[in-house]
């Protein structure tokens, strides 16, 4: 049994391996054995590409017009083929963990498209042909190079969710209130030295995530009368935010009466984690 269980390993090592050779091979037909075989249309409508080390889509992917769900997480894309505007019922497409330093234009051409994951990839600016995917309702922009807030964002009138985390940004433009559909805006580890106004203007905001930023001083929150939930933690504040009744907040003094801080350092938020930690919204990857 031991004999066989190693065998079977060192075999996994030696296919891992050929892969890796073969991903770094251009070749359509080389890339097409990382996939396998792409003949039929799966019957979920759903196709999961991710972590095969593809450096280019087959064209092969981008047969099944009938297409809804495209993952294609954890590769080393760069670029997608045209091809891919072919997919026009394609409502969810994964991009995050690969090398993407500028969003593919057929991505720009789904019109279906209502969720869309871009996390951990290398992207500095949107085009402006985003404002196209009318259907978009969630969008990660998380671990990205982004050092300006991209405002073809702003266009995107259905936008619910939004995902900002991890980047450089130093402030919000106020045309981000077009968006009257936001729900939730998460925006930890940026660079922001003050709570962005135009959240203030925006009252259906239920979410509001600035942990670990550089805020200093926190305004009043209690006249928005759609916020559940505020994270603030590892901010160097000197005060919390004020909330009105029955809002949850995370961060230093938390859980204290409004006004009335305590010298009891950050409060951990373990037992809320679960809570206040978005994840994809189909628990990842499986709407």
């Amino acid at each position: 049994m031991w004999l066989t269980s190693t065998a079977t390993v060192t075999v996994r090592k030696m296919g891992n391996a050929m892969r890796g050779v073969i991903a770094f091979i251009p070749s359509e037909r080389c890339q097409r054995f990382l996939v396998g075989d792409l003949k039929e249309m799966p019957l979920d409508r759903t196709l999961d590409l991710s972590s095969r080390q593809l450096r280019q889509l087959p064209v092969a992917a981008c047969v099944f017009s009938e297409l809804v769900k495209l993952y294609l997480s954890d590769n080393n894309l760069s670029s997608l083929p045209i091809e891919l505007q072919g997919l026009r019922k394609l409502q969810l497409l994964a991009l995050d963990f690969n090398c993407f330093e500028e969003l593919p234009a057929a991505v720009c051409r789904l019109p279906q498209l209502s969720i869309l994951y871009l996390g951990n990839n290398r992207l500095y600016r949107l085009p402006r042909e985003l404002r196209d995917l009318k259907e978009l309702n969630t969008l990660w922009l998380e671990t990205n190079c982004f050092t300006v807030f991209p405002k073809v964002v702003c266009e995107l009138s259905n936008l619910k969710t939004l995902h900002l985390g991890y980047n450089q940004i130093r402030s919000l433009p106020k045309v981000l209130r077009r968006l009257e559909e936001l729900r939730s805006i998460w925006l930890a580890g940026n660079y922001l030295t003050e709570f962005p106004p135009v959240l203030l203007e925006m009252h259906c905001l239920a979410v509001i995530d600035v942990d670990r930023n550089r805020i200093q001083h926190f305004p009043c929150l209690s006249h928005m009368q759609g916020l559940k939930l505020v994270i603030y933690d590892h901010n160097p504040c000197v005060n919390a935010p004020v909330v009105a009744e029955g809002v949850r907040r995370v961060g230093r003094w938390a859980d204290s009466p409004d006004n009335e801080p305590e010298d009891d350092g950050p409060k951990a938020a373990s037992d809320t984690a679960a809570d206040v930690t978005e994840v994809h919204p189909e628990e990842e990857h499986n709407i």
